[in-house]
């Protein structure tokens, strides 16, 4: 097997991996709006005019691209979505930490959790992990055992 080949088929689990992470993050975001809107609210970065419209949609990007990395369906493009919102993410954390905010990342849980998942380098290390895996995906994904494999093979 090629090393082009080998490398396609480590994408498989790799998008696997990003997709469920990302459908398992949106899931209490999406169920409580107003404690993920505290989260971006604690980060002090963004106006507050645009905290709720934040709250309200990323949730919903973080699931759409799950899926289409579970589903193999636009691998590439759910995996440029995934890479810049843990940029971003990432590049939140470090001026949290610039800060020195003691709080939550808010990634998986509101405010409430901050003894289960606190900033810190290793939170920003685990993201930017995260990113190299989707630009993993990004460069290497053919859409093997996916939608978008299926697709291109006329549906057989």
């Amino acid at each position: 097997m090629s090393a082009e080949r080998s490398a396609a088929w480590l994408a498989v689990p790799a998008r696997w991996y990003l997709g469920v992470l990302f459908i398992g993050a949106c899931l209490h975001k999406i169920a409580h709006p107003g404690s993920f809107a505290l989260d971006i609210a604690t980060y002090d970065i963004l106006p507050l005019v645009l905290v709720n419209l934040a709250a309200v949609t990323l949730p919903w990007a973080e699931l759409a691209a799950g899926l289409m990395l579970v589903a193999g369906l636009r691998s590439r493009a759910a995996a440029w979505m995934i890479a810049g919102m843990m940029a971003v993410f990432a590049i939140a954390l470090v001026i949290a930490l610039g800060k020195g905010l003691d709080m939550s990342c808010g990634c998986f849980a509101s405010q409430g959790a901050v003894d289960e998942d606190p900033i810190s380098v290793l939170t920003v290390l685990r993201d930017l992990v995260w990113l190299g895996l989707a630009g993993f995906v990004i460069v290497f994904d053919r859409g093997v055992l996916g939608l978008d494999g299926w697709l291109r093979r006329g549906g057989s």
